[in-house]
């Protein structure tokens, strides 16, 4: 039988932590309620991001013995069953499976409950025989893909016991979300620990001593460490005579509240050493290590090594692994090997507990793409104190659990021990940094309640000795902070800062981009916000030329790039909403574009030049769906072009124009250069190129813009201009001329504006036409002029004077004709 690995990989890092209510409870005493412990672990810094409570969907379902089976009268299918719940009478239930008898107890889902699949309990007749209930499956009860009959019950399990207690799932598991600087809260003591402090009880810490006999283990196997800077400690035991098997249902029922799946009692009790102390483990097969020998040491160049995933890997240089004599048997810190892991067959263990260097675990991690339990953990900073405990812990576990005899002594590997971190803390300066005055009496508790040694006292101060597990704690701040979180943020008064008068005003730049959100948000987009890194094709598909900053340590090959362009994350957002038949998409980003700098990094210049911008997509319906009104009418480059002119409009910015030219990633026939008064390109609006669409797999007609933000912000008018209504009526005459096809509309007007001024106040284009009555290769444009003067009214003359001055410079400049 092959085990499968320790931990699987997961997609992503971080997430949530799972901690068991149940299991927290043997270290520490816990508040009356889940709800108040989640509230007292989020006010000290410990995030609850969730709860799960197994045990509710199985509210109503209780431990029944049957008492008595009859065939039903009137289905040979079917049998009549009287069974007992603990009440005073038996209840009477029609059942059709037949892998039960006379005294066995099962779980009996009573009238009124509701089960995981959504079944609600009701009383019944079943062709013809009332039914009070109905005896489950394990699949019934969500415990179990299949079943082939009831779930039958151990023996001793009483009667009338709620089925959630009876199977192991009365417990509350909480998600915590523990930020990257505090790996000490990824394990279930860490937990505890914060438990005890925010609420005064007594912190019961396991001591673990597991019996010792047989031939020492320093003579069983030998341990070398050839990298101590990337490996600072090692311990190994050895434990002898195991047999492997499944793990009792209690560690079975832990190990899964916590989302790790039970291989067998060896491979689980790793597990669970993990996730009590937070100090990973590995168990080798002693039998597969050639020469008996663990070395901790670099790859060599084009080494392999099969994980315990099945996959082979070639490794790099760079990579910590753990081998014997002969070849690598684990990447270190991150996953085990196939050729000595544990199997059913194994029967003498070596038992791994190291400590191994962030960095080191976290660019194995990267490259191999494996992120695990025990490298989320050394990648954080594993606890180097916590190397001995979950040895020790781990070998009396597997004692107990697998029959195995622990050989006396460690093989430890400490070259060069590490004197703990010493702070000292001055009382004064808690009231100065805090602006609230707590007790010295009282900081002096919460330190010592986390774990912080006093080592010296001096007048008004006192130095601690840091325990190794909190790598987030260097100088006195630290301190300060850790009293602020326990002695609760809430208890803080909120006051200026000492010194300031007033607050800053808010930047013109806030102000602008809250507009700009608005009137984006009322033309009915919704906001996105995408990863800053981006996969290389992404932009070159765009066509840009731009070569992007490529990144030295990234996420995947997916993202290993800083975005040159908005665009494509916005286009991802759209082939991801399509994939799950989405009819129209509306959708913008604000954020920043990134571009080589020479001189980037030098001084406190940035690394890389960076461009805020904001980006706008939409496609299909318009409107956001099928209307009567407008039926299957799909979106085109002026509803984009609507947006960019709602999002000046908001910003009050003049004398914007529109030219025909783009980026190579626009449709050549659907792009315009947004162009502000003084010339600034402010950037571009139009279709997407079938050819970029159809390399990323999306559907044709896709409408695009995409701004640059500074200069847009510096051309906006935040503050309105007064200007009084005009006294003197307008005169209307409109204008229709014949111009080439190519020749922009904006030529046109701005030629017309220029030429009538002053007394033009406005032209609008009002129709666009080709065909019939028109030459080929032009089309006719025709305008409506507002003529108006500030200081009187205009006479026919003055107004005839204007418009055939205009009519001769449209003639003369654009090559134009009157529409005859």
């Amino acid at each position: 039988m092959r085990a499968a690995p320790v931990f699987q990989p997961e997609e992503e890092e971080g997430g949530p932590v799972k901690i068991s209510v149940k299991w927290l409870g043997d270290y520490v005493a816990l508040p009356p309620s889940v709800d108040e412990l989640a509230r007292k672990l989020t006010a000290a810094g410990l995030e609850i991001e969730g709860m799960e409570r197994p045990a509710e969907a199985l509210r109503g379902v209780v431990v029944a013995q049957i008492k008595e089976s009859v065939q039903h009268p009137n289905a040979d299918k079917l049998s009549v069953t009287q069974v007992d719940i603990g009440g005073t009478a038996l209840l009477q239930v029609v059942c059709g499976a037949k892998n039960f008898k006379v005294g066995d107890k099962v779980p009996l889902a009573t009238v009124g409950a509701k089960l995981p699949n959504g079944m609600d309990i009701k009383q019944a007749a079943l062709r013809g025989v009332d039914s009070f209930g109905m005896l489950c499956s394990s699949k019934e009860l969500g415990l179990s893909e299949e079943s082939s009959g009831l779930l039958i019950l151990p023996p001793d399990t009483r009667v009338g016991l709620p089925i959630a207690e009876a199977v192991g799932l009365d417990d509350v598991v909480l998600e915590v979300n523990v930020t990257p600087n505090r790996p000490d809260a990824l394990s279930h003591l860490g937990v505890a620990r914060e438990v005890s402090v925010v609420t005064g009880s007594a912190l019961k810490v396991p001591q673990p001593k597991p019996p010792e006999s047989g031939t020492p283990a320093a003579e069983q196997v030998k341990v070398r460490v050839d990298a101590p800077d990337r490996c600072p400690r090692y311990v190994a035991r050895v434990v002898e005579n195991v047999t492997i098997g499944p793990s009792p249902q209690w560690m079975q029922d832990r190990l899964k509240a916590a989302g790790v799946r039970a291989i067998n009692n060896v491979v689980d009790v790793t597990n669970y050493v993990n996730l009590e102390y937070g100090q990973p483990l590995h168990a080798f097969d002693l039998e597969k290590l050639a020469g008996k020998e663990i070395v901790v040491r670099t790859a060599t160049r084009g080494e392999k090594l099969k994980t315990l995933d099945g996959k082979d890997r070639v490794l790099d240089v760079d990579d910590l692994v753990i081998a014997d004599k002969e070849r690598a048997q684990a990447i270190a810190g991150v996953m085990g090997g196939g050729d000595s892991e544990v199997t059913e067959g194994t029967k003498r263990l070596v038992l791994e507990s190291a400590n191994f260097q962030g960095s080191t675990v976290r660019r194995s991690s990267k490259r191999h793409g494996l992120h695990t339990e025990a490298s989320h953990r050394f990648e954080r900073g594993a606890d180097l104190d916590a190397v001995v405990p979950a040895i020790d812990r781990a070998a009396q576990l597997i004692a107990e659990l697998a029959g195995g005899t622990v050989a006396p002594g460690r093989v430890d590997v400490y070259p060069a021990p590490k004197p703990p971190r010493k702070v000292t803390l001055r009382f004064a300066r808690v009231e100065q940094v805090l602006g609230v005055a707590v007790a010295e009496q009282e900081v002096r508790r919460i330190l010592e309640a986390l774990g912080f040694l006093q080592v010296e006292e001096g007048t008004g101060q006192a130095t601690y000795e840091v325990p190794r597990a909190r790598v987030d704690v260097e100088r006195e701040e630290d301190l300060l902070e850790e009293v602020a979180r326990i002695y609760g943020y809430d208890n803080i008064p909120a006051t200026l800062p000492r010194g300031l008068a007033t607050l800053a005003p808010e930047p013109a730049h806030s102000e602008a981009e809250r507009r700009m959100r608005q009137a984006l948000a009322g033309a009915g987009f919704d906001e996105v916000v995408n990863y800053s890194f981006v996969a290389p094709r992404s932009l070159e598909v765009l066509g840009g030329a731009e070569k992007p900053v490529a990144l030295l340590n990234p996420l995947s090959t997916e993202q290993s790039v800083m975005r040159t362009s908005l665009l494509p994350g916005l286009l991802e957002n759209l082939s991801r909403s399509v994939r799950h038949q989405v009819e129209a998409v509306a959708i913008y980003e604000t954020g920043r574009a990134y571009f080589q700098d020479a001189e980037g990094g030098q001084g406190q210049r940035p690394a890389a030049r960076e461009v805020p911008r904001v980006a706008g997509l939409v496609w299909g319906l318009r409107g956001g769906g099928r209307s009567w009104t407008h039926k299957d009418a799909r979106a085109d480059f002026y509803d984009a072009k609507a947006a960019v002119e709602g999002l000046l409009g908001a910003l009050r910015v003049d004398g914007v124009t529109y030219v025909p030219a783009g980026p190579a990633a626009y449709h050549p026939k659907a792009v315009a250069q947004v162009k502000a008064a003084d010339g600034t390109v402010l950037g571009h609006v139009g279709e997407v190129h079938p050819r970029v669409a159809k390399a990323l797999g999306l559907p044709d007609g896709v409408f695009v813009f995409e701004l640059d933000t500074e200069p847009l912000y510096a051309a906006s008018k935040l503050v309105p201009a007064y200007r009084s209504l005009p006294r003197f009526p307008a005169v209307l005459r409109d204008l229709a001329v014949v111009v080439p096809l190519e020749l922009p509309n904006d030529e046109v007007r701005r030629v017309i504006l220029e030429v009538g001024r002053p007394l033009v106040e406005e032209a609008q284009v009002f129709d666009v036409y080709t065909g019939e009555q028109i030459p080929q290769g032009r089309k006719n444009l025709a305008y409506a002029l507002r003529y108006r003067s500030p200081e009187r009214t205009l006479t026919d003359v003055e107004v005839n004077e204007a418009h055939q001055r205009i009519v001769d410079e449209v003639k003369q400049r654009l090559g134009a004709a009157l529409r005859a």
